[in-house]
């Protein structure tokens, strides 16, 4: 191993070994905790301290770094403080996500460092944000994103790798090829020799590196910045480097061939940096003790204070207002009822609304496949474009994944964003994203999540079962999340404009047969409606439905063509939804028919079935009923569609509850 110190001062030779020393003795100290007790599971970079390190050390402090759970030099390096940091790992109160996640799951706005989730892949996009808001501010910044060589072989890699290099995005897309990925072996992961061979098909620049050799990561890392910086777009880093310990303690190293071991051991990036500055005079021995004693004179100070704080203490409030980030209302300058209004249709309402959200939120992104110049699908983005330029409104790659995490980066930077997914169905491909990176990461580490999926779901309108599911129970599970599904133009427009107020992440459903089909009154200009809170279509006293987007039209038409006096309750926004509303009603009607047009099994319906017959079952007078469509995919002919939705078995549903 050669490092070559031209270019480098003497002091900072110095300050580059003090740097990798430190998560060194970290991990040894960890390592004696493990086994003592102390600590749960630790996931060791031993071997391969000279990336974190020497990466981070070349980067600005505020160029954002996205890690994974072998990179406690990243930390290090950016002066956490090690009590708080040692507190993470402790599961303390003081730590960065107060006892709600472990060890590097978390991430601090303040030193620029995004935390990972398990899934590893997805941590990639998110570079790309904050990445695209650098460009988009003319900040010459550049972003990082660690993965490990088995972290390559998932979707999200190809995904985030193709869209910074569609996009011309500063990203850093670094490689710790350590040659496992747990126990499996790289022969079982990829075919390539190597992975700056991936480069070309990406038409990206790529290059390899010894990760072993502080200094060459070093001096890559901050030749790639400065380049970067003035010319944007991404480079694929490999640094080549060795796992001397197990996945995680637990697993150890039992299928790692002893030889191979033996060979690493004499590459240990510490230790040959520490000979290399030893040679050259710049380092003694004297000076070496002084350091560590320093290290581990912090090191033993920062865990005295952490073992001394009490283990966190369960509060059911703090626990349920972490979930999402505060929001008290969206801002009303303009109310909307007395506001001049137009005949607008449902989809009409949808643009204006986001023609609005542009005008008022300079740092608005619109993203999403084909909706830029041909304005979407639906067209409901058409226009757009012209009037905001091609960096607001862009078009995506086929990439619902990166795009997701491409507009979590965004609100990570300080940005909004709305992704549009082509159909609700495609969320699919997106889905982690979604319930384990936007619903969960306010809750993990205090970082909001500023993104707007809209969402074209429903059936009606002969499209088959992968362009007419309606999937909205697909998330209603999942806390962190807010769901809006409106059924009228009005409320289409009032409710994204809140959506695109509030902090956190919402998942907006449009019905796709209401677009074109209906239309109403709609205040013009910017106002706001409340999420959280139902609307009563209609007051009545013989029974109450509840439901949503096309629910409501299907019940209006049921109770004129019965003539019944039933009160209608349009839920509006189904997480959080709106109890206080339905249960009033149903204890003044004592009759219910939960309605949706999602399948009956599992749908939304049975959890508000469920709210009602423990709360106010001294009211009914007959069963909470529910209706929803047949429990088979979304079948293509018209005639399959309508039986599958079972309209006319409601009403008769209805007619039954009436008589009961």
């Amino acid at each position: 191993m050669i490092f070559d110190k031209i270019d480098f001062s003497n002091e900072e030779l110095l300050r580059q070994y003090s740097a990798i020393l430190l998560p060194r003795m970290i991990e040894e100290k960890m390592l004696v905790l493990l086994r003592q007790g102390k600590v749960s599971k630790w996931f060791s970079g031993i071997g391969q301290e000279a990336i974190a390190v020497g990466a981070t050390l070349a980067l600005q402090p505020d160029e954002y770094i996205m890690p994974l759970h072998r990179n406690l030099g990243v930390f290090t390096s950016r002066q956490m403080p090690l009590n708080t940091l040692f507190a993470q790992l402790q599961g303390k109160e003081s730590g960065f996500s107060k006892g709600r996640e472990r060890s590097f799951h978390f991430g601090s706005r303040a030193h620029h460092i995004v935390g990972m989730i398990s899934h590893l892949g997805p941590q990639l996009a998110l570079a790309n944000g904050t990445a695209l808001a650098a460009r988009l501010d003319q900040q010459p910044k550049v972003s990082l994103a660690f993965t490990g060589d088995g972290g390559t072989s998932e979707g999200d890699f190809h995904e985030a790798l193709n869209v910074a290099a569609v996009w011309e995005l500063p990203v850093i897309f670094l490689i710790e090829n350590n040659g496992y990925g747990l126990s499996t072996p790289s022969s079982d992961q990829f075919r390539c020799k190597h992975f700056v061979d991936k480069g070309i098909g990406y038409g990206m620049e790529a290059v390899q590196v010894d990760g072993n050799n502080l200094l060459e990561v070093h001096r890559t890392v901050k030749n790639l910045a400065e380049s970067m910086r003035q010319k944007p777009r991404p480079v694929l880093l490999e640094c080549m480097t060795f796992r001397m310990r197990g996945h995680e303690e637990a697993s150890g190293v039992k299928y790692v061939p002893k030889e191979l071991i033996e060979t690493w051991a004499q590459r240990d990036p510490v230790q040959r940096y520490e000979e290399f500055l030893m040679e050259e005079g710049i380092l003694n021995a004297g000076l070496r003790d002084e350091f560590r004693s320093l290290h581990q004179s912090d090191i033993d100070k920062a865990l005295k204070v952490v073992f001394a704080e009490p283990e966190v203490q369960p509060n059911w409030e703090k626990e349920i207002s972490a979930v999402y980030a505060p929001f008290h209302g969206a801002s009303t300058e303009e109310n909307s009822a007395v506001a001049p209004v137009r005949e607008m249709r449902f989809v009409d309402a949808i643009q204006e609304g986001l023609n609005e959200a542009m005008k008022r939120h300079s740092g608005l992104v619109l993203m999403g496949q084909d909706i830029a110049g041909y304005g979407g699908v639906f067209k409901v983005t058409e226009g757009l474009m012209d009037r905001y330029g091609a960096d607001r409104v862009r078009n995506t790659p086929l990439c619902e994944s990166a795009i997701i995490g491409t507009a979590l980066g965004l609100s990570i930077a300080g940005k909004k964003a709305m992704v549009e997914m082509q159909f609700a169905d495609f969320v699919t491909a997106g889905f982690n994203q979604i319930v384990n990176n936007l619903a969960k990461i306010h809750y993990r580490w205090g970082q909001n999540a500023d993104v707007v999926v809209r969402m074209p779901t429903g059936a009606g309108v002969g499209a088959g079962p992968f362009h007419s599911q309606s999937n909205e129970a697909w998330f209603f599970h999942t806390p962190g999340l807010k769901i809006v599904y409106p059924s009228t133009p009005a409320e289409a427009k009032g409710l994204l404009l809140t959506a695109f107020e509030d902090p956190n992440p919402y998942l907006f459903f449009e019905h796709k047969a209401l677009y074109r089909s209906i239309s109403g009154p709609v205040p013009e200009g910017y106002y706001t409606l409340p999420v959280g809170q139902a609307r009563v279509v209609r007051a009545g006293n013989d029974a109450t439905i509840v439901t949503y987007g096309m629910g409501v039209h299907w019940a209006l038409e049921a109770i004129e063509e019965q003539v019944c006096d039933v009160e209608l309750i349009d839920l509006r926004t189904l997480l959080p939804w709106d109890q206080d509303t339905v249960l009033e009603s149903v204890r003044k009607t004592g009759r219910v028919l939960v309605l949706h047009e999602d399948c009956l099994t599992g749908g939304i319906g049975g959890e508000i079935a469920a709210v009602i017959a423990d709360q106010a079952f001294r009211f009914l007078d007959a069963p909470v009923m529910r209706h929803g469509a047949m429990d088979t995919p979304v079948p293509f002919a018209l005639t399959l569609e309508q039986q599958f939705l079972g309209v006319d078995r409601f009403k008769l549903k209805l007619k039954a509850l009436l008589e009961y």
